[in-house]
């Protein structure tokens, strides 16, 4: 059963806090989420040389673009930008080789349901499904630039980007698509409770009613919302990188709940369900933090050093290891809390 956190108190000004309804545009001269004249997708803070030895165990090298677990199977799955393509780790074996999988081009996100990846190429206009274990992979032609792609029961959803919309590819059937007021579609997150997409270029979230096929209410996110992550709570969970915080959102209703420091430029962000601990790299200092997030505000219980550039990260939920990606060529690096 889903349930929502207790809301108890806001750390950083109020500022992101703004509704857009359902009749503004972006176009309009009154648009209380626009913070900016011309608006650009907040980045991950450049990271410094690293001084402290990475924790853990770092597999491989190479430039990471995402890492995704799916438990079921066991397997850790990398994306690697240069060549293009997927090393597939077996968690219960990390010593061994991995399996090896070219892609069409750089994969910018990876999505998991149980025994299923889904991988968005945005740079080719294609969205690829991993199927595990069995290590086969299809794909699906959206053209434009795919930023993400999820399974909610019988469809597939698929942020796609500058195009403004999400896609709703149903298992029979055409496909349709979901507009208005979005700057650009970088992500969608299912919270269990609602269907919330996140807005880069407008540093917002938007509710989304797939079944009559409209974008609803819309929240600032924060300065510069980068990522976000579904939590056990009925919330997406969405780090601010320019302002250095990590926002909690109801879904059903769209309402800002939490509102957390966290300084040292907050970008990747993943969630152990289990332990209900959302994991934060801090790519300004080769940091990855974790936060116990059941209460009336996070808790801080971990903190680690990584490897240089961590702009992504994942979980395995079930042992707890922490995942952090290298952007800057130092390859994967594994913790054990």
């Amino acid at each position: 059963m889903r349930r929502f956190a207790a809301v108890s108190w806001i750390a950083l000004p109020l500022a992101g806090a703004l509704v857009l309804s359902g009749c503004s545009s972006a176009k309009s001269t009154t648009d209380d989420l626009q913070i900016v004249k011309n608006p650009t997708a907040a980045r991950p803070a450049v990271s410094p040389a690293v001084t402290v030895k990475p924790a853990g165990q770092v597999l491989g090298d190479g430039s990471v673009s995402a890492v995704a677990v799916d438990a079921k199977t066991a397997t850790l799955v990398v994306a690697v930008s240069e060549p293009p393509s997927l090393r597939l780790y077996d968690l219960n074996a990390l010593a061994s080789p991995p399996v090896n999988m070219p892609l069409y081009g750089k994969a910018e996100k990876l999505s998991v349901s149980p025994g299923r990846v889904e991988i968005a190429e945005p740079g080719q206009g294609v969205v690829q499904q991993l199927a595990l274990p069995d290590r086969k992979l299809t794909e699906t032609k959206t053209g434009g630039q795919p930023a993400a792609s999820i399974v909610v029961g019988a469809d597939r959803l698929v942020a796609m980007g500058a195009a403004k919309d999400i896609r709703v590819l149903p298992a029979a059937g055409p496909a349709r698509t979901i507009g208005g007021q979005l700057y650009s579609a970088d992500d969608v997150v299912d919270t269990g409770d609602g269907v919330v997409v996140l807005d880069r270029l407008r540093t917002a979230v938007f509710s989304v009613d797939v079944a009559a096929g409209k974008v609803d209410e819309g929240l600032r996110a924060g300065d510069g919302a980068a990522n976000a992550v579904a939590d056990s709570y009925g919330r997406v969970l969405v780090t601010d990188a320019r302002a250095g915080a990590l926002i909690a959102f109801s879904a059903s209703p769209l309402i800002m709940r939490q509102r957390y420091p966290v300084p040292g430029g907050a970008y990747g962000i993943a969630y152990d369900a289990t332990r209900s601990l959302a994991w934060v790299t801090l790519t300004g200092r080769n940091e990855v933090a974790g936060f116990d997030v059941r209460g009336g505000e996070p808790v801080e219980k971990y903190r680690f050093p990584t490897v240089r550039q961590p702009d992504s990260v994942g979980v395995d939920e079930k042992s707890g290891r922490v995942i952090v990606g290298s952007a800057a060529g130092e390859g994967t690096q594994v913790i054990q809390p």
